[in-house]
């Protein structure tokens, strides 16, 4: 009875890694940044997400550089600095507060922002740990063009962010499901 509770166990397990591993390691909705856009989009909450998106702004892909609340990410000193400045080489830096807080709120805001500003396409730019869910919430609210490009993640961390967005993947598809 015990090898048999055992065997289950360590199959839910290895099954819980192998969706981890497609949905949050080698998400089919992390791509590359198309040859233009009009915005890229940084979601809050990991400094490691700015990099990337400064490439591609480097690269010519947007002329708009949006930041999401930066205010409610600790110690973004980088971020804060390019909202001040206003700009980032020939990009404008637009600086804007999810409401409420969370993926979802980032989602409900870029899309209003988006409505309002003409944009067609955007780029958004996450942790590759969070574009899965990302991705879901933002084709609830906005219909133009998508692409997500993924930041890296250290591997050591993959456990507790794959936990953590199993969790919240979870609650987006059973309870809170419109934009």
């Amino acid at each position: 009875m015990a090898r048999r509770l055992l065997a289950a166990v360590l199959a839910l397990v290895a099954a819980w890694v192998v969706v981890c591993l497609v949905f949050f390691t080698w998400s089919p909705w992390a791509g590359t940044a198309p040859a233009h856009a009009d915005a890229v989009v940084v979601l809050s909450g990991e400094h490691s997400r700015l990099p990337p998106a400064l490439a591609l702004i480097r690269r010519g892909v947007a002329p708009v550089l949006a930041l999401s609340s930066v205010q409610q990410t600790p110690k973004w000193r980088a971020a804060r600095a390019l909202c001040a400045a206003g700009r980032y080489v020939h990009a404008r830096v637009l600086c804007f507060e999810a409401v409420p807080y969370s993926t979802r709120g980032e989602a409900r805001t870029v899309a209003r922002i988006a409505r309002e500003r003409g944009w067609r396409s955007i780029v958004v730019v996450t942790s590759r740990f969070h574009v899965t869910r990302a991705h879901m919430l933002f084709r609830r609210c906005w219909h133009g063009g998508l692409t997500f490009v993924a930041a890296p993640t250290p591997w050591w961390r993959l456990p507790v962010d794959w936990a953590d967005e199993t969790g919240k993947l979870v609650v987006q598809l059973l309870v809170e499901r419109s934009c």
